[in-house]
Order: structure tokens, then C-alpha cells, then sequence
């Protein structure tokens, strides 16, 4: 077996055993998970970078010899990003288990209503929330320019405003990038 084959039966396990923990219910389970596949993320990009080489410096060698920054550079923005999440999930087991001494998320009554709902309950309430046809003035947030939150101000508008910037549309004399005065 290469090294490279190694490292993917490495990477395939710490995916499966990642995903699987991802799906308890235990927040401390669900972090473990994280971290399993963010070590899975990090070998994966460690496959694909290929042989090690030289640096990539301009006239350090040749284009032959150099590694790949690609995969380099996507190490460590995942590395930075699984610490974040990783510490976001500390907050919230540690949030959760000064609330209720336990990390195990538990269903309230409104998930076991969401569950126990069927499809002709889904039905209606899709029913429900649809637009009407009869209004089509009511499809936007914003109806008319009056009750719009943004005013588009030109230089008519106020003397403060300065309105010469280039546009890339013929000025006056037919040449492009007139002004819009």
C-alpha cells in the first residue's frame, strides 16, 4: 500500500466515524464529530496536494519542482474554520449544561407536533401562506416609490450634490465618457 492509498483509508474512516458521531444527539458527541471530520477536511487536502516540492517562490526553481500553494492555503483557512466552530460548540454545551446539567438535545412539544403532522396538514398550510392571484401589487416588500425605504437623490435635487462623475454613456459632444451634467 502508498502512502496515498493510507491516507485515504485514514481520511475515509475519520469521515464515517464523524458523520456517525454527527448524528447523536449529545452536543459533546456532535463537537467530537466536528473535529473528526475537520481531521478528515485536512488529509483530504493533503491527498490532493500531490508529491512535496520545493517552495513556490519566483526563481526558486522550476514550475516542475514547486508545490502547490492551492491546497496549502485551503488547510489552513479549513483549520481556522473548524477552530471557530469548534468554539462556537463549546459555548453552546457549556451554555446548555449550566441550564440543564446535560448536553442531549431533547425534542419540546412543538417538534412532536411538527412530526406527528401529515401530508394533508402540510397541505393546508401551504395553502395558506400562497399569494393570492388576485393581487399583484402585493408581491414585492415595497409598494410604490413613496413607502420605499431608499431615495435615489440627484444633483437637481439638492445644490450640495456634486453629480460629475465619468459615465460610460456619449456626453454632449458625441465623445464617450462624457459627463452626466
Amino acid at each position: 500500500m502508498t502512502v496515498s492509498a493510507v491516507l485515504i483509508v485514514i481520511m475515509a474512516a475519520l469521515f464515517a466515524c464523524g458523520v456517525y458521531a454527527m448524528l447523536e444527539r449529545s452536543l459533546t458527541r456532535v463537537l467530537i464529530g466536528f473535529l473528526l471530520l475537520g481531521n478528515a477536511t485536512n488529509l483530504f487536502l493533503l491527498v490532493v496536494m500531490g508529491r512535496p516540492g520545493i517552495a513556490p517562490f519566483f526563481g526558486a526553481g522550476g514550475v516542475d519542482e514547486m508545490s502547490d500553494p492551492l491546497p496549502q492555503a485551503l488547510t489552513l483557512t479549513a483549520i481556522v474554520i473548524t477552530f471557530a466552530v469548534s468554539a462556537f460548540l463549546l459555548a453552546l454545551i457549556y451554555r446548555s449544561w449550566q441550564l440543564g446539567r446535560a448536553d442531549t438535545v431533547v425534542d419540546d412539544e412543538e417538534d412532536i407536533a411538527v412530526r406527528g403532522r401529515g401530508a394533508v396538514e402540510e397541505d393546508e398550510m401551504d395553502d395558506e401562506t400562497s399569494i393570492e392571484d388576485e393581487d399583484e401589487d402585493a408581491t414585492t416588500d415595497f409598494i410604490g416609490t413613496e413607502t420605499a425605504p431608499i431615495t435615489v437623490l440627484h444633483h437637481r435635487d439638492l445644490d450640495g450634490i456634486r453629480d460629475d462623475a465619468p459615465v460610460d454613456r456619449p456626453g454632449r459632444d458625441g465623445r464617450e465618457g462624457g459627463d452626466a451634467r
